[in-house]
């Protein structure tokens, strides 16, 4: 496998190059300051010398009255001598020259004369030379220096300039290493106090001295773990109820099962093996209301459509209206159309099943159950209202704790349909609220937000 990327390395190699490139970018810009005010300071120097010898010669002419022939040549008096050259040339002739200095002019007079500075190529070295007239107009006078003396003294300016900034970067390497790493210390204690940490450890991750940009990475952290203990003691609650629950069924299946094997008459085994089959459909509704609450408390409940709910209401109730006959009770449905709202049909159907079907179970024979699909604004509305015994105050408030059932109702159930009503109102984005109904009994209103019809998924018939 690949080792991931250090951060620390990132940081470092990424400050550490900005540093080198600035640092070859400031050397160049200092080579190139450095040669040009070299150049200027040296041939500034060149101009001086030329006006110097333009001067000692227009003294000579004035004190002699007449040019000489003789060639003279000026004395060594430096070490640096050689470096730097000049002549003097009267009528074409050379009347005055340093030791070093050739005996043609330095600069190729080609028919006519030039002034100012240039380099040229004399014998095997380079020079910087500048032409000038002097006091009289047939009066040539050049100074010239070694272009290579000029990179000695261009290479000591820059090597007491930049020698000091290449041992320092050394320096400032590890400089900027030790900062680095202990600018990200925090990010190693926490990977040390994470690795640390038991599998069942949920507990916030304290960091003492944490710098402000780790702030929200330790609040996200820390409330990733409040949901995680959240979500793991609602698992451990939830198996232990359902393996408590689940008891019950399978334990009235195993002895109804043991009656009829050991029963000879046929009436009671037939009585029996009945009760073994209804307590097998108990099992099977508790089971698919556990997983129902399981799926919806992970989260993954289908995207929503459009749904009518009166639509919806209208199917329920007929899927229902078999059982009401058969206890003698009244089911009515009062649906208007256009009551359409962003929904899971699936999960919507369940809810409506699940108030549906508790108002028909808790109610006695011969009760009346009305349903009530209705538009209110912006709003949509399901009333479901029965006129049974009803609920206290202080049992309405219990309704939604899981396996929660009201005792000695005489009618069996899992005790998880609120629950999972309450649950997919949730996921829906809908309220729900439970109040004693006119008819005597107990009134649940549920309400959503409308949905025009201008919604992506068509609505439900």
């Amino acid at each position: 496998m690949r080792t991931p990327a250090s951060l620390q390395g990132r940081l470092l190699a990424l400050v550490l190059g900005l540093v080198v490139c600035a640092w070859l970018g400031t050397a160049v810009l200092t080579w190139i300051d450095a040669r040009h005010e070299l150049d200027e300071l040296l041939d500034g120097h060149l101009a001086q010398a030329a006006a110097l010898l333009v001067a000692q010669q227009a003294r000579e002419i004035e004190h002699d009255g007449e040019d000489g022939d003789a060639t003279l040549d000026a004395p060594e008096l430096h070490r640096y001598a050689p470096r730097v050259a000049f002549q003097v040339f009267h009528e074409g002739r050379l009347a005055l020259r340093s030791a070093n200095a050739m005996a043609t002019p330095m600069v190729p007079v080609d028919g006519r004369f030039r002034e100012g500075l240039r380099t040229v190529r004399v014998g095997d070295a380079d020079w910087r030379v500048f032409a000038t007239h002097g006091a009289e107009h047939d009066i040539q006078v050049y100074v010239g220096e070694l272009v290579e003396a000029r990179d000695d003294i261009l290479r000591a300016v820059l090597r007491s300039t930049l020698w000091p900034m290449a041992v320092a970067l050394p320096l400032l390497a590890l400089a900027l290493w030790w900062a680095v790493r202990r600018g990200v210390a925090p990010l190693r204690r926490l990977d040390e106090q994470l690795a640390a940490r038991r599998p069942d450890a949920l507990q916030p991750v304290v960091l003492d001295h944490a710098p402000s940009e780790m702030v929200p990475m330790l609040d996200a952290l820390n409330a990733l773990f409040g949901r995680i203990g959240t979500l793991m003691a609602s698992e451990r609650r939830f198996t232990a109820d359902a393996a408590h629950e689940l008891r019950t069924p399978i334990a009235a299946i195993r002895a109804q099962a043991q009656v009829a094997l050991a029963e000879p008459d046929a009436a009671l085994r037939r009585h029996a093996l009945r009760a073994t089959i209804e307590g097998c459909d108990r099992a099977t509704r508790l089971v698919e209301q556990l997983l129902m609450l399981s799926r919806l408390e992970a989260g993954t409940a289908t995207a929503a459509g459009v749904v009518d709910l009166g639509a919806l209401a209208r199917r329920v109730v007929g899927e229902l209206a078999p059982a009401a006959l058969a206890r003698g009770q009244q089911l009515g449905l009062d649906a208007v159309d256009g009551a359409r709202i962003a929904a899971d049909e699936t999960l919507l159907a369940v809810l409506l099943r699940n108030l549906v079907d508790n108002a028909l179970r808790y109610s006695p024979d011969g009760a009346r159950i009305e349903v009530r699909v209705g538009v209110d604004g912006d709003r949509v509305r399901l009333q479901v209202d029965d006129s049974g015994p009803g609920l206290p105050e202080a049992d309405r408030r219990r309704l939604g704790e899981r396996f929660f059932r009201v005792l000695g109702s005489g009618r069996s159930g899992s005790g998880l349909g609120w629950s999972i009503v309450q649950r997919i109102a949730a996921v829906q984005g809908a309220r729900v609220a439970v109040s004693a109904s006119g008819l005597g009994g107990l009134a649940v209103d549920v309400d959503w937000a409308r949905t025009s019809l201008s919604a992506t998924s068509p609505p439900s018939a």
